[in-house]
């Protein structure tokens, strides 16, 4: 390959400043994100990802593979974390009735009771954190960006 091809594959100074940017803020915003849910609302940003699906969930109740998938985890991560939320009564596992080798992960009621206690504090502090710090310009700028990046992601993965 030439110098100049490989240069021309490389991101240049400004390219990557961009992206140091872009991954060191959205680091800092997940950051400060996840430690007001934390104090505020006593739930880890692991257990806010597993209470929405399960919330959004059909019977509220998701097959942990299905789960897995959603969160974006492997099931190795998930089944400790589920192990966890499991004890302090957020959710419980049952058996699949429709496949004995599959389980199924239930939101319980005290689950249900954190998740709708946390969603307000959670969603102000992304309105004052990510909302209100750009113009609506810039945030559909935001969203356009958003859904260039998810189109390349899935581009990749089907290769």
């Amino acid at each position: 390959m030439s110098r100049a091809r490989r240069h021309r594959v490389l991101p240049t100074t400004e390219e990557l400043r961009v992206w140091r940017g872009f991954i060191e803020t959205a680091e800092a915003l997940r950051t400060e994100l996840g430690s007001r849910l934390q104090s505020e609302c006593g739930l880890s940003p692991a257990d806010y990802t597993v209470l929405l699906a399960l919330s959004e969930a059909d019977g509220q109740r998701l097959r942990s593979s299905q789960l897995a998938a959603e969160a974006g985890w492997e099931r190795s991560r998930l089944s400790h974390h589920l192990a966890r939320m499991e004890r302090r009564g957020l959710i419980r596992r049952e058996d699949c009735p429709t496949d004995s080798r599959g389980a199924e992960v239930v939101l319980t009621p005290e689950g249900a009771a954190a998740f709708r206690g946390a969603t307000v504090p959670h969603l102000g502090a992304v309105r004052e954190l990510f909302v209100d710090a750009l113009t609506p310009d810039q945030l559909a700028a935001a969203d356009e960006i958003v859904a260039a990046l998810a189109d390349r992601l899935a581009a990749v993965r089907r290769r």
